[in-house]
């Protein structure tokens, strides 16, 4: 999906589109699908409350969120066809991807078994390969920012904590359980926090928990863990993903997999991975292993129901300017 199906996006406005179901919400706004009215299209639009974001000291997040999807394409990450923006909301329209949160999956089905972790795991990492190469660090993966599309295949989304990194970054942010020591530690950061996360994701996909949490939800007593524990495997890790995990889950970033010489490359190397068909894989030859339901491009079952904020819709809110400290407005150009 790309800009140029909604034609000259920089002249977006509100009443081009039709505005269907919300499908998700956040701190800042809301995910609702819509429908451009010219080309009968459907797209995740992403509704951000700009009082919010500055409020929260988010804006070089959303900016940098912004920057980065509209550099990349690439068949497992959810691909943005325009921005705009009014007066009190920031507007991204995304890909819609209407199987729902891999998330929702993985709690229907508890756990998965090894040929769907695999699938999946073997679809992020081209993912991070690419991003990588690129100097992107995610930094935010985890089984409810992973989509499924019609085919089932993996569309990662939520690129709020994305950056751009050239030396190490010390923002503390992410995912309580899949935050890597360096970042809980404040030593400064990198790539190597994205292949942690897939270690942790790949064990919540086989165990149908993660390595490290509280049961009482306390993230310092997690933090405690993750910077002191060993990982404890159940008789769901055959010896491959065993060592896959444990290699992924170096504490010491220096040692970790795909912080190596090698990159992403040893990886897709581990023994883990043996008979995966990169570039297969990559070309999306084969359907994914989990088919969600869909009924058709305007689906919106696969998601959770949320009460509707009409907010977006009240001209009188949206001619109303937002007054900005020091007289700047940080969204010019959104």
């Amino acid at each position: 999906m790309s800009a140029d199906q909604l034609g000259d996006a920089s002249e977006l406005v509100l009443d081009d589109f039709e505005y269907l179901k919300t499908v998700g919400t956040g701190t800042f706004g809301r995910v609702r699908l819509v429908k451009h009215k010219v080309t009968g299209r459907f797209y995740a639009m992403k509704i951000l409350d700009k009082k919010s974001v500055v409020q929260h000291r988010q804006v070089q997040h959303i900016l940098n969120e912004k920057f980065i999807l509209s550099s990349i394409q690439h068949p497992f990450i959810v691909n943005l066809a325009a921005t705009f923006q009014t007066t009190r909301k920031l507007l991204m329209v995304l890909e819609y991807v209407p199987g729902g949160e891999l998330f929702s999956h993985l709690r229907m089905r508890e756990k998965f078994p090894l040929d769907i972790v695999r699938r999946y795991a073997a679809e992020i990492v081209l993912a991070f390969e690419y991003l990588h190469a690129r100097n992107i660090v995610y930094r935010d993966l985890k089984p409810e920012n992973l989509l499924l599309d019609e085919k089932g295949h993996i569309k990662i989304t939520d690129f709020g904590f994305g950056k751009i990194i050239n030396e190490r970054t010390f923002t503390m942010c992410g995912t309580p359980e899949y935050l890597a020591p360096e970042i809980i530690q404040s030593r400064g950061h990198g790539k190597a926090v994205d292949w942690w996360a897939l270690g942790i994701l790949i064990y919540e996909m086989t165990a149908g928990y993660p390595p490290f949490y509280d049961a009482d939800g306390d993230p310092y007593k997690t933090y405690e863990q993750i910077l002191s524990q060993p990982v404890q495997f159940t008789s769901d890790f055959d010896s491959d993903t065993r060592s896959l995990v444990r290699h992924l889950l170096q504490k010491n970033k220096s040692q970790r997999l795909g912080n190596l010489h090698g990159g992403a490359q040893d990886v897709k190397q581990h023994r883990f991975f043996d008979g995966v068909n990169w570039d297969a894989i990559f070309q999306r030859r084969t359907d994914g292993p989990i088919i969600p339901k869909v009924k058709g491009a305007d689906d919106t079952s696969n998601f959770e129901d949320y009460s509707e904020d009409d907010d977006l819709l009240d001209p009188a809110k949206q001619r109303r300017p937002l007054k900005f400290k020091g007289g700047v407005d940080p969204f010019v150009g959104f």
